[in-house]
């Protein structure tokens, strides 16, 4: 039998398990292990990590695996470089299927960033109307008021901004200690445009900083975001691999898996 190794953690992932299944693949789905209670995919799952690009392929080799898909985030940038590199040494053919990314449209105000680093750096600039929109980020007692919704990993980086309060999102708590400028938001989506639009005026946000992670499940803030003239902060993703094979979508995986 066939088996497809998804890296996975993703929607896009835990649909093309859902479709390969049916079609008598042997799928493994291989979770990272980040997430408490994760949503699972049909099949086999594997968590935790390899231990490297090496373990990878050693795994892959013992488990007859023929054919690999990267699912994983579209931030997930050592993973990939693991996939690509476990694909090389053992020739098993490697598809990483990523959604699209977002796009700014009328009425948004974006300001996009190469890093996280440099989306801080964006915060404490004297004049954010020129770093991050045409509109003054709204400031209360705690100076600028942020919106965080880029992961309880990248907490530290925005820790300890001068002038800079922060309401962080994430499904799982950020390790202690949180800096006492940081408010936690423990919360799963997907969310509507109606939750977000009263969460930024609950807390009087000023500017929201989000990674380019595309897909709908969480578009409701950017829509929120522009109804109500809140700049964004959008954290570009960093570049695939180099000679690794794209699809955008879950049919495009489908269809190359059942090819190969």
């Amino acid at each position: 039998m066939s088996t497809v190794l998804i890296l996975g953690g993703t929607a896009e992932a835990r649909a093309l398990a859902a479709e390969l299944v049916p079609l008598g693949r042997r799928v493994v789905s291989s979770l990272a292990g980040r997430v408490t209670n994760p949503r699972l995919p049909v099949g086999e799952v594997r968590e935790g990590g390899f231990g490297g690009s090496a373990g990878l392929a050693a795994w892959m080799l013992s488990e007859g695996v023929d054919t690999l898909v990267d699912a994983t985030h579209p931030f997930a940038e050592r993973m990939s470089a693991a996939a690509a590199e476990a694909s090389a040494r053992t020739g098993i053919p490697l598809l990483m299927l990523r959604r699209p990314g977002w796009h700014e449209g009328p009425g948004d105000h974006w300001h996009r960033v190469p890093t996280l680093q440099a989306a801080a750096t964006t915060l404490t600039r004297p004049q954010p109307t020129t770093a991050v929109g045409s509109r003054e980020p709204e400031r209360g007692k705690a100076g600028m008021r942020v919106f965080l919704t880029t992961g309880r990993r990248s907490l530290p980086v925005f820790a300890g901004l001068s002038g800079v309060w922060i309401l962080a999102r994430s499904v799982d708590p950020p390790e202690p200690p949180v800096p006492g400028n940081v408010r936690v938001l423990l919360d799963r989506g997907p969310y509507t445009v109606e939750g977000e639009r009263a969460l930024l005026r609950e807390h009087r946000i000023g500017v929201l900083v989000t990674k380019d992670s595309g897909g709908p499940m969480t578009t409701a803030k950017l829509v929120a975001a522009r109804e109500l003239g809140v700049p964004v902060v959008m954290v570009d993703r960093p570049q695939p691999p180099p000679g690794v094979r794209l699809a955008e979508s879950v049919g495009e995986a489908v269809a190359w898996v059942q090819a190969g």
